[in-house]
């Protein structure tokens, strides 16, 4: 079986490559950047501002010679918020702005107030799909929740991946839409053991 390693900070760049690969056609983020250039250009800086904290945190995991990437924050650890509200007012078009921020809020309200592991983003290149490796990036931080007691908690933005974060042990707690968005899935799992 493959197994994830973690992702030193001078490969972050090659990381940053494949999930731009792996969310190019994502519902939430192509909702956001419509425009191919604009989203290649933002996509980047997305990832930076959701979830960059984790490879300075140790919590950023590869898989197939960094064909598969998650980016996992631990308890404590969050989103760059002031990067990401600057990314949204420079990139995303005006008319999509107050719905971008409500999703935003909505999604903040979603998250556990106790403390949990939160996954902003995994992802696997195309060329590298259907190898099975999902479940090879999501072990290492779930065997930390299960080891530690702390939930796991994310947002899937694309409803195909629900039944696949389900076979780990998520559940799903809601669901947003905020005008025309596509839906968003807040998902938790308990630890397990």
């Amino acid at each position: 079986m493959t197994q994830a390693s973690l992702i030193p900070e001078s490969q972050a760049a090659h990381a940053i490559a494949t999930l731009t690969l792996a969310f190019a056609g994502d519902p939430m983020a192509r909702w956001t950047w419509a425009d191919p250039q604009v989203f290649l250009s933002a996509w980047p800086r997305m990832i930076r501002g959701m979830a960059g904290a984790a490879f300075q945190h140790g919590s950023a995991w590869s898989v197939d010679a960094l064909h598969g990437v998650a980016l996992w924050l631990p308890p404590g650890v969050g989103s760059d918020d002031a990067a990401l509200e600057a990314l949204f007012r420079e990139t995303v078009p005006k008319a999509q702005q107050a719905q971008g921020a409500e999703m935003f809020a909505r999604m903040e309200e979603q998250h556990p107030k106790e403390p949990h592991w939160y996954l902003p983003l995994v992802g696997v290149d195309p060329v590298a799909q259907g190898r099975k490796l999902g479940a090879a990036l999501m072990a290492p931080a779930l065997a930390l929740c299960d080891r530690d007691g702390l939930p796991a908690y994310l947002e899937s933005s694309n409803p195909r991946n629900v039944h696949f974060y389900e076979r780990l042990g998520f559940r799903v707690k809601t669901t947003l839409q905020v005008g025309n968005s596509p839906e968003l899935i807040p998902m938790l799992r308990p630890p397990r053991g």
